[in-house]
C-alpha cells in the first residue's frame, strides 16, 4: 500500500501541472466524476475521485477490451482513490431509453457485448455490481460498461460482502449481506437490465414474453444457484 500512496502523489501533481477540468460529471457523498483534458494533447480523459475500495480499478490496468474502459492510472491512499480513464463518447443506455425500447434484436446484442466486458472482468475475480442503464454507453455499435466504484474482488471464505453497494432494483439479493457476491450477481442485473430496455420496466411490473423472458425468469432467481453459472451460458441462451 505504500508504494500505491507514493503514486497516489505522483498522480495528483501530474493533475496539477498537465491536465485542466473542464466540468464535473457526478457529485456524491462518496466522491466526483470529471471530465479533464491534458493541456499539450487537449485529449479528453475522465478523473474519478472518491473514498472506498479501489482494488478493481488497479486489477484493471493495463486491461484492453472494447466493452470496458481503458484505466490508465489508479492509485489510494487513507482510502481516497484517484483514476483516471478512457472517456468513452457515446449516449448511455438510461437516456436512449427515454426515448424509446430496444428491439429483441438491439437488445441480444448490447447484452452479449456487456457479457464480453464482464467475462474479462469475471476472470480478474472482479464483480461489477452496479449494472444498469446509466452506466453502460453505446459507442457507436459497442456497448460500454462503465463506473467500478462499487466493483469488488471476489474473496474466497468470506460469507458476505463488507459493504452493501449497488442500486436498488438492480442491485442481486445477496449484494444485501445475504452472502458474499460473485459473477452470479452480474447476471442477475444482466436480467434485469434486459428486461428493461424491452418492456421500459422492471420485471416485477412487467416480464417480457417469449424466450427472452425465460433467459430473463432465469438470471432473476433469487437462489444463485438457480441462474447461468457464468456470463458464457447466458450469451449461449441469447
Amino acid at each position: 500500500m505504500r508504494e500505491v500512496a507514493v503514486i497516489y502523489t505522483w498522480l495528483l501533481e501530474i493533475l496539477e501541472k498537465e491536465y485542466e477540468p473542464l466540468r464535473t460529471l457526478k457529485q456524491s457523498p462518496r466522491g466526483s466524476v470529471s471530465l479533464i483534458q491534458h493541456a499539450a494533447t487537449c485529449r479528453r480523459f475522465i478523473l474519478r475521485r472518491f473514498r472506498g475500495n479501489g482494488e478493481v480499478y488497479r486489477q484493471m490496468l493495463g486491461c484492453t477490451c472494447k466493452n470496458l474502459p481503458v484505466i490508465y492510472e489508479a492509485a489510494e491512499r487513507k482510502g481516497e482513490n484517484l483514476v483516471i480513464e478512457e472517456f468513452v463518447e457515446g449516449d448511455t443506455l438510461d437516456f436512449l431509453l427515454k426515448g424509446a425500447i430496444f428491439s429483441p434484436r438491439e437488445t441480444r446484442q448490447i447484452i452479449r457485448q456487456l457479457c464480453q466486458g464482464l467475462w474479462v472482468l469475471h476472470s480478474m475475480a472482479a464483480v461489477h455490481r452496479d449494472i444498469k442503464p446509466e452506466n453502460v454507453i453505446l459507442r457507436g455499435t459497442d456497448a460500454v460498461l462503465i463506473d467500478f466504484d462499487a466493483a469488488r474482488l471476489h474473496k474466497p471464505g468470506v460469507e458476505a460482502d463488507t459493504q452493501v453497494l449497488g442500486t436498488t432494483g438492480f442491485a442481486a439479493p445477496e449484494q444485501y449481506g445475504l452472502s458474499q457476491s460473485d459473477a452470479r450477481a452480474d447476471i442477475y442485473s444482466l436480467g434485469i437490465l434486459m428486461n428493461v430496455m424491452l418492456t421500459g420496466k422492471h420485471p416485477s411490473k412487467k416480464m417480457v414474453k417469449g424466450h427472452l423472458g425465460r433467459v430473463v425468469a432465469r438470471c432473476t432467481q433469487v437462489n444463485p444457484e438457480k441462474r447461468y453459472r457464468d456470463v458464457v451460458h447466458l450469451m449461449a441462451a441469447l
